[in-house]
């Protein structure tokens, strides 16, 4: 049985045994609920990680290109099932370049003086991973989420890049340092483990509540739409015209409540069938979502004018 021979070693095991734990749950969570291959990727990023943190624990002082390229992968993982949840475009060709400078700076800083060139190739590509994926779950939930305090959803991952980026520095700074760093059971190899613990299970809590968030708004939306036309249903309208009314009263402002009569529709189901009748009904439904407003704010700009 494998048995660490120093802290350092532990709390990589502990790294590589939480991100496995997760590994399984996200691939759990991916068959019960319709975001699939965001939490696929989720899933894949946490076994990556496990790998890595696993290969480091046995070979800390020279990890073998698979266990640099499992870690760097693993990022990508992250970001990609960021980008595929938000429904933003990837990032597949800065990904490519990525791992081609990573394989490269492997092999050309063999020399073992040469590492710490290694270690400034390694880790700046992970902070700029790691700072892609802050910046998209920063403007996601700015632009989509009911939060207060949408900046906090990017603090776990920042705190990564922000910890890569200082590694970075370190490398550059005292190259000689960093390799002996680098190569032994130091104490900074031990901080870095026990916060990439910490870190590691607040960014899951994050990308957990990212998916119940999910949940909650689609379940919100379907408790308040016609499953059909995506209009607002009957409790809707009446809480709309509820809300209305009372704005009335407060600012005296008039306003009209509009019903429209689809001629002849009775016609379109009986000669064509009810499935026809509702993609008549779905086409009507799209017509007033994308007309209603610029006919409201028309009859506005027209209401101010001089008579």
């Amino acid at each position: 049985m494998f048995s660490p021979s120093s802290a350092t070693e532990a709390a990589f095991l502990i790294v590589a045994l939480i991100q496995a734990v997760f590994a399984l749950l996200w691939a759990a969570g991916a068959w019960l609920v319709t975001a699939r291959r965001p939490l696929i990727h989720w899933a894949t990023w946490s076994a990556l990680s496990a790998v890595t943190w696993l290969t480091l624990s046995a070979t800390l002082s020279s990890p073998p290109l698979l266990g640099v390229l499992a870690g760097v992968v693993a990022v990508i993982a992250l970001e990609r099932g960021v980008c595929l949840f938000i429904g933003r475009k990837t990032r597949d060709y800065l990904h490519l370049a990525l791992i081609a400078a990573i394989i490269a700076g492997y092999w050309l800083t063999r020399d073992p003086d040469e590492r710490y060139l290694q270690a400034t190739v390694n880790y700046s590509v992970l902070a700029i991973l790691y700072f892609n994926v802050a910046r998209d779950m920063y403007f996601h939930a700015r632009n989509s989420l009911p939060w207060r305090w949408t900046v906090l959803l990017a603090v776990p991952v920042s705190l990564g890049s922000l910890i890569c980026a200082s590694r970075v520095a370190s490398a550059l700074l005292d190259p000689e340092s960093v390799l002996t760093v680098m190569t032994t059971d130091s104490a900074l190899n031990l901080r870095t483990a026990l916060a990439t613990v910490a870190l590691s299970l607040i960014l899951h809590a994050t990308l957990v509540g990212l998916v119940v968030a999910r949940l909650v708004s689609e379940l919100q939306r379907l408790s308040r739409h016609d499953a059909l036309t995506g209009l607002l249903n009957r409790r809707a309208m009446e809480e709309a015209l509820d809300g209305q009314l009372q704005r009335s009263r407060r600012t005296r402002e008039p306003f009209a409540v509009m019903m429209l009569d689809l001629d002849h529709f009775k016609r379109i189901n009986d000669q064509h069938g009810h499935a026809v009748g509702d993609l008549a009904l779905k086409h009507v439904a799209s017509l007033l979502q994308q007309n209603c407003g610029a006919c409201w704010r028309a009859l506005r700009c027209c209401t101010k004018l001089p008579m």
